[in-house]
This record gives structure tokens, C-alpha cells and sequence, in this order.
């Protein structure tokens, strides 16, 4: 089998292990100087929310443009690619450290380190190609939960931000004047988005564009209902105070319904994690009353095949449940 085949190359056991060492020292290097630059990181911040404000912008070279890794060769193979622009966008929403050579590179590490110890300890091409691609998928992984929580953060605040912005106005407070009032009341991350959307008005971009911009880099749907407000009245005209001041309520009201919605569908998350961990825990326990009843599973043809079978029926399964209880507000 390709897995037998894998196991007794050592040649190939011996690359795999080389290109392991080569991509710690780049991504060891390449994340220790990123982080260690803190001097320059409010500076690259503020760069990089204006390039993601105006992708379509070309502005003139006078400061030193971002790369996409440390190391050159990546940096140019990087260059030319359209989705290493939708990965840094990702880590600006996620505010993480680091840039897109960074993250390829570990995920390289963690993908070859799978495919290393699963060629060695397991037999069978399917479990080597799970154990290469679900340590690869871990960096990504990770940035997308740390933005999903910086966004539920933002999600969170936004109500209050909007009657704080609702009241300075009906106080004679132009919108400006309420934004400025938000980005000195709140902490990020509504604070440093208002913040940007704060500037690029004082600098002479249009209120329509600068909350666009604001949209396209939060990616909230709460949000929405605001941007959208503020262009349409400033189009149509009408009361902007009570405008906002009506969808901060239907925000804060839609906030609480999505909490009702999650403590219903929380029996349902307990059941998948019942469900998900009670195959393992079997699997422990009648491996430690009858060792050699379970060992059939790793030592015989049909036994790796039942694994193989039962970890895609439980993977098609975890999907479904998820689907079933995520419920859209």
C-alpha cells in the first residue's frame, strides 16, 4: 500500500524532516522579528487600514510599502497571487501579528509535521492526507476565530456607540463631532474603526465613502443597517439623530434575540459534543478492559478500512449537526 510505501522510504523520511527544520528557522525568524518590531506596529496599523479603505486607490510611494513575508522569493511569489490579498485582510480584521508569508510557513510546518509523524506512525494514504491537511488548516483556522471574535466585540458595542452618536447629535453635535465622541469613549475595536472612519472624513473623503470603507473592513450585517441609513438620509435628508437612535434600538433588540436563539440551541451543541466524543470514549475504555479486542482495529486490512469509513461518517456528520443548529438572525 502507499502507506507501507511511505513508511520504509527513508530517503523520503529524511527530506520531509530537512524541509521541517528549514520552515521552524524561517517561521521562527520571520515571526520573532514581526513581533519584536513594536516600534513600527501602531505605524503599519494605521498604513494598512488605509490600503484596505482604498483598494483601489495608487497613491504616491512616500513611505515603504508592506511585504507579504520576510523572506524575498515568497515575497515575490506572494506579489502575484490574488488570494494573498484576501489573507491580508484577514489578519488586518483579526488584528493578529504577522503577515501572509508568516502564516504560510507555519501552515507549511504544520502540514509537513502531520504528514512526518502520520508516514511514520500510520499506515493507509486517507489518514495521511487528514493528519497532513488538518495541522496545514490550523493558522487559518486560528485567524478566522480570533476576527469572528473581534467582530462579536465590535457587534457588542455597537448599540451603545450608536446612541452615543444618536445623543451628541440631538445636543447640536455634528456626525463628526458624535464619531469623535465614540472613538474617545470605547475601546477597540469600535473605537479604533470609528476612528479611521474619523479621519478619512477630516482628510476630505466623503461621508459616503468613508462609512463604505468602514463596512468593507468590519464585514458586520448589524453594521449595515447603519451605513446604509446614514447615505440614504443624506441623499433623501431627514432626521439623522432619530435615525440612529432607532437602529441602535433595533441592533440592541436583534443582540438579545440572538441570545434567546443561542441558549435554544444550546441543548443542541451539547448533544453534538456528546455525540462527537461518546465513539472516543468508548474506544478508550474498551481498549483498556481488552486491549487485544481493540488492537484488531490497527492491526488488520479491515480494521484500518472501519477507521477510515467511520472517521468520513463522522465528519459528514459533525457538518450536518452544525448546520442544524446554526440558526441566522
Amino acid at each position: 500500500m502507499l502507506g507501507q510505501d511511505i513508511r520504509i522510504t527513508p530517503e523520503l523520511l529524511a527530506a520531509v524532516s530537512a524541509s521541517v527544520i528549514f520552515l521552524v528557522a524561517l517561521g521562527g525568524i520571520a515571526l520573532a522579528r514581526r513581533m519584536a518590531d513594536r516600534s513600527g506596529r501602531a505605524v503599519r496599523e494605521r498604513l494598512d487600514a488605509l490600503a484596505m479603505a482604498l483598494p483601489d486607490a495608487q497613491p504616491i510611494d512616500i513611505v515603504r510599502r508592506e511585504s507579504m513575508s520576510e523572506v524575498p522569493l515568497l515575497n515575490r511569489a506572494l506579489s502575484r497571487t490574488a488570494w494573498a490579498g484576501a489573507l491580508g485582510k484577514l489578519i488586518r480584521q483579526s488584528q493578529a501579528p504577522g503577515n501572509q508569508g508568516t502564516y504560510l510557513l507555519l501552515s507549511a510546518l504544520f502540514g509537513l509535521t502531520g504528514l512526518y509523524l502520520s508516514a511514520v506512525l500510520l499506515e493507509g494514504p486517507a489518514l495521511v492526507v487528514i493528519c497532513t491537511l488538518a495541522p496545514a488548516w490550523l493558522p487559518f483556522a486560528w485567524l478566522k476565530s480570533k476576527r469572528r471574535k473581534r467582530i462579536a466585540r465590535f457587534q457588542a458595542q455597537l448599540p451603545d456607540a450608536l446612541d452615543l452618536v444618536a445623543r451628541a447629535m440631538k445636543a447640536g453635535h455634528t456626525f463628526a463631532g458624535g464619531l469623535h465622541m465614540v472613538v474617545d469613549e470605547f475601546d477597540d475595536p469600535i473605537g479604533g474603526e470609528f476612528r479611521i472612519t474619523q479621519e478619512e472624513i477630516n482628510f476630505g473623503m466623503s461621508v459616503e465613502q468613508a462609512m463604505q470603507n468602514l463596512m468593507n473592513r468590519v464585514e458586520c450585517d448589524d453594521l449595515k443597517f447603519f451605513v446604509v441609513s446614514v447615505n440614504v438620509q443624506r441623499e433623501t435628508g431627514g432626521n439623522l439623530a432619530e435615525i440612529i437612535g432607532n437602529i441602535a434600538t433595533l441592533v440592541r433588540e436583534r443582540f438579545k434575540l440572538m441570545g434567546k436563539v443561542q441558549v435554544l440551541a444550546a441543548e443542541g451543541k451539547l448533544s453534538a459534543y456528546i455525540l462527537l466524543a461518546l465513539p472516543f470514549i468508548i474506544a478508550v475504555v474498551l481498549y483498556l478492559i481488552n486491549p487485544e479486542y481493540m488492537g484488531m482495529l490497527f492491526t488488520t486490512e479491515s480494521g484500518k478500512r472501519l477507521m477510515q469509513l467511520a472517521a468520513v461518517i463522522m465528519t459528514i456528520g459533525a457538518v450536518t449537526i452544525k448546520r442544524m443548529i446554526r440558526i441566522k438572525v
